[in-house]
């Protein structure tokens, strides 16, 4: 039996014992634990919240419990075994300060759990599923339940775990590095779900900070930053069939309708303190709204953890968690689960473009520029106070890739916005001559960043077929939506930004003047079918000052609703996808207030009511009429009839599908009825009058076309056929062409009607 010496005096050499208690030491595994050579052991435990520590074998063959010496004041406890020459298997019973007794296991007992092959894929920029490994994970180690801790610092002197059951003490739980990768990691026995944790850094400047796990599934918001050890394998999805029809979608020759909302405001509870919805109230009334509005697409405002609400979601500080105001993780898993099984897709903005300097997140993060450029010239983005991403680092651009494979993998989510592409693309974005640095050709082209989003793109697309990627980029970046494989960024879909500014500025026009700019509203036809476009009345335009759509459109009360009317018919008649911010689709008057909820009283007004339901019928006749999707990206799917009667503000073209139906439309961008207005068509038939923004049941004057009109034989603006009609005031009118019943059909309906019996 195994002999323990209880020592007099401390064991370690004052260096490294002054390193150890002064939570300075880079190594404590070292001397921390059991360790022994082939004549003797010693086993250290560094406990300065306990009286008293007591060794309690696993195995009855090494003898009996053993108090360790004190052998400091500041906790650090030994005892010397002769003849050790193995490994040997124990407990630390452990008396605090309070008088409680723990049985724990010891942490510096158990061996490196990040392989080898995981450091190499990391360093190489490619461990694709990293988010599996790195952070806080419960598991089960040498039959020990716990939980296992990464971070990368790799130029941090030391990286402890800290939270409430070490008293936050960084001298308690100090982690081992990596040297080949500078990952830190333990094991920390008997850590539950739900502990509150943070990172204890001792950075290259010799500063002692805290840091939020960039890792972590769930966190604290607001003042309040610390990071939650959860489980993501509890929850069970109930969305099988939605994930397995996404795998063969054709988006592009899809109807994609986007309802763009902030979940803190969409709607709130004022008589409960005005708080936001939980994740599991939205799944109850946003998904059914959206759901009956005919929309095909949720897309949310960053929901990943953010500190200041203000900032919208914006300015990330926990990559990898959905903010807690609305509930745990699993809830926002119930969301999404919820908007698969009524046949709606989930679509988040992704903000891989910066971060903010809060203190606890990736900023100066090891006490050097680990995430963000060194250079201010390259690393801040001076109009937001943020920092921007080293992309030229393989670490973090696997960081920034894992994170979004990780939230299509773990969170079911069909489709990544990314924001702010634009300040991504180029070095000197928003910066004066002076203060930016060229690149190795001495251009103004971010090359690291093109390549971290091609690469993003790539592997996004094969690992999860069916999703989209979508770039809010606002210059002429060319083949921004093409494959990369054909030289472009490899996203499927880009903001249509230029089509929003032009008809904006067209519709803001007293009508008497929209004469004069005729040019906005026929200029984005010339590039339409250069990118896979999505038209875009996003959160953008509906703040800061710039007023909400209604309130945007000129003339009195009845004409603003009436314009609005006509800009969201335009639209959805003009090709590309489409995309509408929250409480444009009822015409809130107010600017949005991130603060509140949307005025929802509004809806008992006709004119709101009425535009909500042309909303609604939009997306409906947009989904079920193939001549406004099928192709979106191509020549053969718009012709213009007439773009020439600027003095009358009148424009006209028509949509054709792939299997030639016909829908033409006609703008009356004046509040005059145009009687017995001329419009060519090509061919012969009836024109059925699927649209009229100026429908009564929307709030309109009922001025039309009696539900349809037929073709005449005069030729007309270059087309062999052409219509009367009367184009009601601001307004559009769809037209949907059905060919003429051949004369043998109309004889056989009318043989079969006259064998109809009569009573």
């Amino acid at each position: 039996m195994n002999q323990p010496v209880l020592p007099d005096n401390p064991t370690l050499d004052s260096g490294a014992l002054y390193s150890l208690l002064a939570a300075q030491h880079g190594d404590p595994f070292s001397l921390l634990g059991f360790h022994h050579n082939e004549k003797k052991g010693v086993l250290r435990v560094l406990r300065p919240d306990a009286t008293s520590v007591r060794m309690v074998p696993k195995e009855a063959s090494f003898g009996s419990p053993t108090l360790l010496s004190k052998t400091h004041p500041d906790g650090l406890f030994e005892v010397l075994f002769e003849g050790v020459t193995e490994k040997i298997n124990y407990h630390l019973e452990i008396t605090f300060h309070s008088g409680e007794k723990q049985v724990l296991e010891d942490p510096y007992r158990f061996e490196r759990l990040l392989s080898s092959f995981d450091t190499h894929l990391f360093s190489e920029g490619q461990h694709w599923s990293l988010y599996e490994r790195m952070g806080a994970h419960l598991c089960r180690v040498d039959g020990v339940d716990g939980c296992s801790f990464h971070v990368w610092a790799p130029n941090a002197r030391r990286v402890s775990v800290v939270g409430d059951f070490n008293k936050w003490d960084g001298r308690i739980h100090t982690m081992r590095k990596l040297a080949e990768c500078g990952i830190w990691e333990i094991f920390i026995p008997h850590l539950v779900e739900g502990t509150h944790y943070k990172f204890e850094v001792l950075n290259a400047e010799g500063h002692v900070v805290l840091k939020s796990d960039p890792f972590a599934f769930f966190s604290q918001n607001g003042i309040q930053t610390a990071s939650l050890v959860f489980n993501l394998d509890r929850f069970r999805w109930h969305d099988n069939e939605w994930m397995e029809a996404r795998r063969h979608r054709e988006l592009l020759k899809e109807p994609i309708s986007v309802y763009e909302v902030h979940l803190g405001s969409w709607k709130r509870k004022p008589e409960d303190q005005n708080r936001p919805l939980s994740y599991h109230e939205l799944a109850d009334e946003l998904i059914p709204y959206v759901k009956k509005m005919g929309y095909t697409h949720l897309e949310l405002m960053p929901v990943a953890e953010h500190p200041f609400e203000g900032s919208w979601g914006y300015q990330i500080t926990g990559f990898y968690c959905p903010t807690s105001r609305h509930g745990n993780p699993d809830d926002f898993r119930y969301f999404v689960d919820k908007a698969h099984q009524a046949g709606l897709g989930i679509i988040l903005d992704w903000v891989p473009g910066h971060f903010p300097k809060d203190l606890h997140g990736l900023s100066n993060f090891d006490g050097t520029s680990l995430y963000e450029h060194a250079d201010p010239r390259q690393g801040e983005h001076n109009d937001w106070g943020t920092l921007i991403f080293n992309y030229g680092r393989n670490e973090v651009r696997n960081f920034l890739i894992a994170n979004a494979l990780f939230w299509l993998d773990q969170y079911h989510i069909d489709g990544l916005r990314v924001d702010a592409v634009a300040s991504m693309l180029y070095l000197d974005y928003s910066r004066k001559p002076g203060e930016w640095i060229p690149n190795a050709h001495g251009g103004r082209e971010n090359l690291d960043a093109i390549y971290f989003l091609k690469r993003f793109n790539e592997i996004c697309y094969e690992r999860f077929p069916g999703i989209m990627t979508i770039a809010e980029e606002s210059t002429a970046w060319p083949s921004v939506s093409r494959p990369t494989y054909l030289g472009g960024l490899g996203f499927g879909f880009k903001w249509n930004m230029g089509w929003m500014h032009d008809f904006l500025k067209y519709m803001s026009k007293e009508p008497v003047f929209r004469r004069y700019h005729q040019g906005d509203i026929t200029f984005s036809l010339i590039y339409a079918f250069h990118e896979h476009f999505m038209l875009v009345l996003s959160h953008d335009e509906v703040v800061h000052g710039k007023g909400s759509l209604l309130n945007k459109m000129p003339g009195d009360v009845w004409q603003k609703f009436a314009n609005l009317r006509l800009f969201y018919a335009w639209m959805y008649a003009h090709p590309g996808k489409k995309l509408l911010f929250m409480g444009g689709e009822f015409g809130q008057w107010a600017e949005w207030n991130h603060n509140q909820s949307l005025d929802w009283h509004l809806l008992a007004s006709e004119s709101h009511d009425g535009l909500s339901r042309l909303v609604q019928h939009l997306n409906w006749l947009y989904r079920s009429e193939p001549a406004l999707f099928d192709q979106d990206d191509s020549y053969a799917g718009f012709q213009w009839i007439d773009f020439h009667d600027a003095d009358h503000s009148v424009v006209a073209f028509q949509r054709i599908s792939a299997q030639g139906r016909v829908v033409v439309f006609v703008i009356n961008a004046t509040p005059v009825v145009r009687e017995g207005y001329r419009v060519g068509v090509d061919s012969e038939g009836f024109y059925e009058e699927i649209l009229n923004t100026d429908a009564q049941t929307y709030g309109g004057s009922n001025c039309g076309n009696c539900g349809g009109v037929w073709a005449d034989g005069q030729s007309w603006q270059g087309r062999a056929k052409s219509l009367v009609l009367r184009l009601p005031p601001l307004a559009v009118v769809g037209l949907r062409w059905s060919p003429p019943t051949p004369a043998s059909q109309v004889q056989e309906e009318l043989d079969a009607l006259a064998k109809t019996p009569t009573y």
